[in-house]
């Protein structure tokens, strides 16, 4: 790719137009094709991205097939311009143009469907249109299989003279391995008087590659050539048309972000077993082992230790903590903690700084304290724990009794809990409260209190701990 410039002209100068209307039919989905993920981020949000980052003056984001879905996923950041009929990308520019504003100079023109361009491409495409005083500026790439891509044919001094389709291409023009991706940069000024003029072909549709031979039919004598183009790597100019690319797309995705992570001061042990979204965040020094997926808005902190087999989904996890062979989905770690193995941390679990949780257990809303032993074994679901407890293994907290709302237990500072104890809920067990191995504990026990059996019923002084 050809060095990123700067712009020789204000951010406020540019537009955006992105294409989002189409019907995605080779996806095969019920779901708008610009709202399938990759990387923890929808398509066209990879795609919005990279635009918005140049900062355009405006965006304008065309929709059309299932338009309402597409608009409230994308949010109210964003211009919307309707295409219905859709009647090919000359047409959705044409119904985007009455919304770029009168003093725009410049036009980009991309593509919902491709997630992997970067800011940094695309500044070079409009830095390199406004050096160039371009009508027209394509961004291109190289592939050794053009497939049915439109050839990017050049003369011997390198200038842009035709796209070809590959239908209508001689054998000569086959060999050509450059591309028009189909992002691209316009002159405002020329796009608004040319853009009405591009031929409705036989099935009633207006494609924006036209626009190109539109460009070149008066060339100046003397004066700029009125096409440019920016050539990029491949993997940027890929597009999604069906789940075999949208698979191509996510793996590439992730080694970008794999190698970003890496660069950045994280250990990967196997990469090649290691999903990553492109959303999540870690620190530096931590070790991510073999087999780890770790998903959405994911926080990561320093000198951790992730895995192997550990599936992390928006989660936050302080420094300094162990995840082995666990799942953790809306939970939080703080610093000094440890998880596993095969243990199961679900939304609203917080784990306080020094506390202990072991294999085989399952905290679901409930904030475990400081310095708190989760052994073996057990469950606590809609609970507060306070610090320097000990749960044996075996502990439940019965909190559900058949209706919609769920019951709370409260258990105090330095309460011992023995082995398989049932805590029905809603229940208070008091600061250095005992309860027996086996217990079921159906009353509030106050602080201090030893309490067995089944229900539990307290004992006398001499014979608590």
């Amino acid at each position: 790719m050809q060095p990123a410039d700067t712009p020789d002209t204000p951010p406020s100068s540019l537009a955006a137009v992105m294409l989002a209307a189409g019907v995605g039919t080779r996806m095969r989905s019920r779901i708008p094709k610009m709202l399938h993920r990759i990387g923890g981020r929808m398509l066209a949000a990879h795609a919005l991205r990279a635009v918005t980052a140049l900062h355009p003056q405006t965006v304008i984001v065309v929709i059309g097939h299932q338009a309402d879905e597409v608009r409230a996923a994308l949010g109210k950041a964003y211009t919307y311009a309707v295409q219905e009929p859709q009647l090919g990308t000359g047409h959705a520019v044409e119904v985007a143009l009455p919304y770029v504003p009168d003093d725009i100079q410049t036009v980009l023109v991309a593509f919902s469907d491709t997630p992997l361009l970067t800011a940094d491409t695309l500044r070079t495409l409009v830095a390199t249109h406004i050096r160039q005083k371009a009508r027209v500026t394509l961004l291109t790439t190289v592939l050794t299989d053009p497939a049915q891509y439109g050839r990017i044919v050049r003369d011997d001094a390198g200038h842009v003279v035709a796209i070809i389709e590959t239908k209508l291409a001689t054998p000569v023009q086959l060999a050509i391995t450059e591309i028009n991706s189909g992002v691209c940069c316009y002159d405002a000024a020329w796009l608004r008087i040319n853009l009405p003029r591009i031929q409705t072909n036989p099935t009633g549709e207006k494609f924006l590659p036209d626009l190109v031979a539109m460009a070149l039919a008066d060339v100046p004598d003397g004066g700029t050539w009125p096409v440019a183009a920016v050539v990029t790597d491949p993997i940027e100019a890929m597009g999604v048309n069906d789940r075999v690319q949208l698979a191509a797309a996510e793996a590439a995705l992730r080694a970008r972000t794999l190698d970003r992570l890496m660069r950045s001061g994280v250990t990967m042990r196997d990469p090649q077993t290691t999903h990553i979204d492109d959303t999540v965040t870690v620190g530096t020094d931590t070790v991510i082992e073999p087999g780890c997926v770790i998903r959405g808005t994911t926080m990561i902190g320093d000198d951790c230790t992730i895995g192997p087999y550990a599936l992390v989904t928006d989660s936050a996890i302080g420094d300094r903590c162990h995840v082995v062979s666990s799942s953790l989905n809306g939970a939080t770690m703080e610093a000094d903690t440890d998880c596993g193995p095969y243990s199961r941390l679900r939304a609203g679990a917080v784990i306080v700084s020094g506390a202990h949780i072991g294999n085989f257990v399952e905290i679901k809303n409930a904030r475990i304290g400081a310095h708190t032993a989760v052994g073996h074994v057990s469950y606590l679901g809609d609970a507060t724990v306070g610090a320097n407890v000990n749960i044996g293994a075996g502990t439940i907290t019965a909190n559900y009794d058949g209706t919609p709302i769920k019951k709370h237990t409260t258990i105090d500072d330095d309460a011992f809990i023995g082995s398989d104890t049932v805590l029905r809920a809603p229940v208070h067990i008091g600061a250095g409260a005992t309860t027996g191995a086996g217990a079921v504990v159906t009353h509030d026990v106050p602080d201090g209190t030893l309490v067995v059996g089944v229900p539990a019923r307290p004992q006398p002084p001499k014979t608590q701990r």
